[in-house]
């Protein structure tokens, strides 16, 4: 895919985001999440940079002719921070994973992975203490496991509990 262009997506791809979100949400969940919460947690998101941001694989573009009028959102991924005293460092959580059903297993997840460890090895090159990666995924998606085992992630032995607060 020479016409994909990965980037950091800004307000004007929040109802991309949204709606990624929310095919996140009915895939892996059989959930529907209300576009009244969800809308102002994207944009609250692409607001606040101190959170983590979003990327998106932008299909129909290139670097060297980024404005193709003809160009679609076609993924996104989501990455969020989380200190380490353990390592006296920053752990990248990508969540939020996206692609578009008609484009997957095309490697798009690839090339949006391989963005996001460009720019944590940039911001090392700026004295940041960036020292992994870590995600989640649903338990049976198969597939999704074999992706990250193939791109270098391996599972960890811990399990993730949470307590929501209405």
């Amino acid at each position: 895919m020479d016409n994909l262009l990965i980037r950091r997506a800004t307000l004007a791809d929040a109802p991309s985001l949204i709606a990624f979100n929310q095919g996140i949400a009915r895939e892996t969940e059989d959930r529907e999440l209300p576009t009244d919460i969800l809308t102002p947690g994207v944009e609250g998101m692409l607001a606040h940079p101190e959170r983590g941001f979003y990327l998106v694989a932008e299909l129909g573009c290139s670097p060297q002719s980024p404005s193709l009028s003809q160009s679609q959102v076609i993924a996104c991924l989501m990455v969020t921070y989380e200190w380490s005293d353990w390592r006296n460092g920053m752990l990248w959580w990508i969540q939020s994973v996206y692609v578009q059903a008609k484009h997957r297993r095309k490697g798009i997840y690839k090339r949006l992975y391989q963005f996001v460890q460009q720019l944590a090895e940039e911001e090392r090159g700026k004295g940041e203490k960036i020292c992994g990666f870590r995600l989640y995924v649903e338990q049976d998606n198969a597939i999704a496991q074999a992706t990250y085992s193939n791109l270098g992630m391996s599972q960890t032995p811990y399990r993730i509990f949470e307590q929501l607060i209405p």
